[in-house]
């Protein structure tokens, strides 16, 4: 559906974007992430035909963004980073005036916008003038814009930007409940936007692709090793004795506190770590007050994977 092979980008000296690739198939959720400044919102300027790229190529549905940007705007709903807002306009006029733009009349038009002023949390604000309404509306109204002419393609640059915790709540159900229907890729900085959306990101750092898959996977990458933890009755060096023993453990740690013995249990993804502990204590007849997996975090993630990039570049690591 969307095809981005090669895709360089600068401006003036700075190098925004180097050689950039990634694929997103047909009813597909992608999370675009990285910092401020990595390189998000140039690639989707690219995408969506309002930057032409230096170098590489981009299609959309099997069309060229540089030879047929208008048939490509067709297919697209676009929230910029900055939403494009006429302030003059009440939310019903300015939904209006884009539907109609896009080619919606009679009753397709109005039934595209009650269902986005309905998706988008608009009803209240249907008729208050763009320049009243706080932050998180207009964002809103921006998304609406973009959903107004039902494309195949939604293209969000920081879509909960601005929003409050209830807001942001609604707008990822409302990116939920259209996947399969149409393909979207969404851009944030914040990296606990991903996870309820989507399983799938790219990431990007300093204008290169560091990492794309699904989230387990990557997380698999980056830190190379399982972790498990391990609470028991019994004695604790026998048990840390014997956990070390099993086949690719990479590290057994005591926790601190008092009472019963607890671990952290490091090893590798190829097996599986909880069921050879859960074969083990009924082996050693351990009696178990805790075992559970603790995946580490898209934060942990994202960490490691930039310092390996920033570490293959031969620069020192950015991230703390």
């Amino acid at each position: 559906m969307i095809e981005v092979r090669g895709v360089s980008k600068s401006f003036g000296t700075m190098v925004a974007l180097d050689a950039v690739s990634f694929s997103l198939a047909r009813g597909e959720i992608l999370g675009f992430l990285g910092p401020n400044g990595a390189g998000k919102s140039t690639t989707m300027k690219i995408v969506t035909t309002f930057l032409a790229p230096d170098a590489g190529t981009v299609t959309v549905d099997g069309i060229d963004v540089l030879t047929e940007p208008l048939a490509v705007r067709g297919r697209i709903g676009y929230l910029p980073e900055n939403v494009p807002l006429y302030l003059d306009m009440n939310v019903q006029e300015y939904l209006t005036f884009v539907g109609r733009a896009r080619g919606l009349a009679g009753a397709r038009l109005k039934d595209r916008l009650e269902w986005c002023v309905e998706a988008c949390g608009l009803v209240t604000e249907y008729r208050k003038p763009i320049g009243e309404l706080s932050k998180g509306y207009r964002q809103r109204t921006g998304l609406a814009q973009a959903l107004v002419h039902d494309p195949d393609i939604l293209i969000l640059d920081e879509p909960t930007s601005g929003l409050d915790p209830l807001q942001i709540l609604g707008i990822r159900e409302l990116i939920k409940s259209l996947a399969g229907s149409k393909t979207i890729i969404f851009s944030t900085h914040i990296l606990q936007e991903v996870s309820p959306v989507t399983d799938r990101v790219v990431i990007i750092n300093e204008g290169r692709i560091i990492a794309d898959g699904r989230v387990g996977d990557l997380r698999r990458s980056a830190m190379g090793s399982n972790r498990v933890y391990v609470g028991l009755r019994g004695d604790a060096a026998a048990a840390a004795a014997a956990l070390r023993g099993l086949d690719g453990v990479a590290s057994v740690d005591t926790l601190p506190g008092g009472g019963n013995p607890r671990f952290e249990v490091r090893g590798p993804f190829s097996g599986d770590l909880v069921a050879a502990v859960e074969t083990l204590a009924r082996d050693a007849r351990w009696q178990l007050t805790e075992l559970h997996e603790a995946p580490y975090s898209l934060e942990d993630t994202f960490i490691a994977l930039t310092r390996r990039a920033h570490a293959a570049a031969g620069a020192p690591p950015e991230v703390a």
